[in-house]
């Protein structure tokens, strides 16, 4: 998914990616804000996941959604 449509529909993609990934707060989800790379660090972070699994996670979820 490109960058900006992404940070376009990022609150109707909020609920979703709560969903996966429920760790995740609101302030994070904010500051986020559609952004990949945040959500990368973001994931990675909280998950304790490699880059390569967090860029890996994000992008299937992009892909599906």
């Amino acid at each position: 998914m490109n960058e900006d449509i992404l940070k376009g529909k990022w609150n109707q993609l909020k609920g979703e990616v709560k969903r996966k990934w429920g760790m995740l707060t609101d302030d994070e989800l904010d500051r986020i804000a559609g952004e990949r790379d945040k959500m990368v660090g973001v994931i990675q972070e909280r998950y304790g996941r490699t880059r390569d699994e967090a860029e890996r996670e994000v992008d299937d979820f992009f892909r599906t959604h």
